[in-house]
């Protein structure tokens, strides 16, 4: 895993955004088509913003969801409010497609299989994205996968619904098919995941983060975090 620390959260978020970019050209260029899995949060968001002023060939793009809480259409806990808000109504032209997680859908069990089809017709099977953009929380958890749950197996299911985490229910990729990406991206920022960030720049595997594959992977974070963390080390 490489490691760029930068001055803040909007240098982080301008930094992601531009790493983005140029891999969905280079995907495009490659193979037609760029698979982009993004996740939710306030630098993510404002990621996003700055992506959709970036040079990115949005009709080659298909978008899908690392995870999403089980919340109604256009709710403000629903990540896909912040997508939509953020990115996709600041787009120039339409992506070719945007896979959002069926989350309201009343047997979540059932969703998930369903988002797993989606992505296997999509990116092949197993499915492999492009590229994944992950966030870090506080107490070590990626995407919507929890400390103290079960690590999902190679050849488990590529989407997994939870139990309840901050109030809700969730939808979320697993393991396996995060670790199949071509290239996986952190954002990471605010001095609070600072430890969180040592543990995964460890490959602590007692939380989520420090088991995602390290290889073709890219820790964006800003001072607040990484310097915290270098600090912790001292």
């Amino acid at each position: 895993m490489t490691e760029e620390i930068l001055a803040d959260a909007d240098a982080v978020a301008r930094r992601a955004a531009q790493v983005i970019a140029a891999a969905a050209r280079e995907a495009v260029a490659a193979r037609g088509r760029f698979l982009l899995a993004t996740s939710g949060g306030s630098t993510p968001w404002a990621m996003l913003r700055r992506l959709a002023s970036e040079d990115v060939p949005w009709t080659r793009v298909h978008l899908f969801q690392v995870d999403e809480r089980a919340a109604p259409e256009g709710h403000a806990d629903r990540n896909l409010t912040h997508l939509s808000a953020s990115l996709l109504s600041r787009l120039p032209a339409a992506l070719a497609g945007l896979h959002a997680m069926p989350v309201e859908e009343p047997d979540l069990a059932a969703a998930a299989a369903r988002y797993a089809r989606t992505l296997r017709a999509e990116a092949g099977d197993p499915p492999v994205l492009d590229l994944v953009q992950l966030g870090l929380g506080a107490d070590g958890h990626t995407a919507s996968l929890l400390p103290g749950e079960p690590a999902p197996a190679a050849d488990g299911p590529e989407v997994i619904a939870t139990g309840l985490f901050q109030g809700r229910r969730r939808l979320t990729l697993t393991l396996p098919v995060i670790d199949r990406s071509r290239r996986i991206v952190w954002v990471v920022t605010g001095a609070a995941k600072a430890a969180a960030l040592e543990r995964l720049r460890r490959g602590d595997r007692a939380i989520p983060a420090g088991r995602v594959r390290r290889e073709q992977a890219l820790l964006l974070a800003d001072a607040a975090a990484g310097q915290a963390a270098a600090a912790g080390r001292g």
